[in-house]
């Protein structure tokens, strides 16, 4: 089944779009039900009042305007039903002579370890490439997170350095690995695979 005409980009079983109101309930129902793979990894918007926050932020009229958005929400989704699979959301991103962003993903139960995260973060990595026209892309992984630092190495990226205590995640401060990606890179990973 064809992605549908909201997708910003589609490959062969998940699609991007953009996250909306209409998704609350949908993505408060998956929050609730991947709380055990989310414990320690991520804090994703749990109420109402946190996710109208992020839509606003990550897909609010700012975020449309590719040449000058700071924060990008992507909703991964299924091209046969529409579920939701994960999220890829870039944020702190400088344009001009910088071209930089972060990139932070999760993925929603009951979809998790089904390689819908790989097809998706290959496909926010050219919306960050081509579309947000970027030039690194930067991922901070928690060092026990093996499988989101299986993830990112197998789409390219290369581990930079390490982080003391960078960001506090359920109530701790914890370490990361800092993992990025140039535009260079990705290039020259897409010629190889042709």
């Amino acid at each position: 089944m064809p992605a549908p005409p909201s997708a910003l980009c589609a490959g062969p079983r998940v699609h991007l779009r953009r996250p909306g109101a209409s998704d609350l309930r949908t993505i408060l129902a998956a929050v609730a039900a991947s709380r055990r793979l989310h414990r320690q990894w991520v804090q994703a918007p749990s109420t109402a009042a946190r996710y109208g926050t992020y839509v606003k932020r990550f897909a609010g009229p700012a975020s449309r305007q590719m040449a000058t958005a700071t924060h990008v929400g992507l909703l991964a989704c299924r091209n046969d039903d529409d579920a939701a699979v994960g999220v890829f959301n870039f944020s702190e991103i400088v344009h001009g002579a910088f071209q930089s962003t972060y990139l932070g993903y999760y993925a929603l139960e009951p979809h998790a370890g089904q390689g819908y995260m790989a097809e998706g973060l290959a496909l926010a990595i050219d919306v960050a490439f081509r579309k947000l026209r970027l030039h690194r892309i930067e991922v901070n992984v928690q060092p026990t997170n093996t499988r989101s630092t299986s993830l990112v190495r197998s789409a390219g990226f290369t581990r930079e350095g390490f982080s003391r205590r960078y960001v506090k995640i359920a109530g701790r401060w914890r370490d990361h690995e800092r993992w990025a990606l140039l535009v260079e890179d990705w290039r020259a990973l897409r010629k190889t695979k042709r």
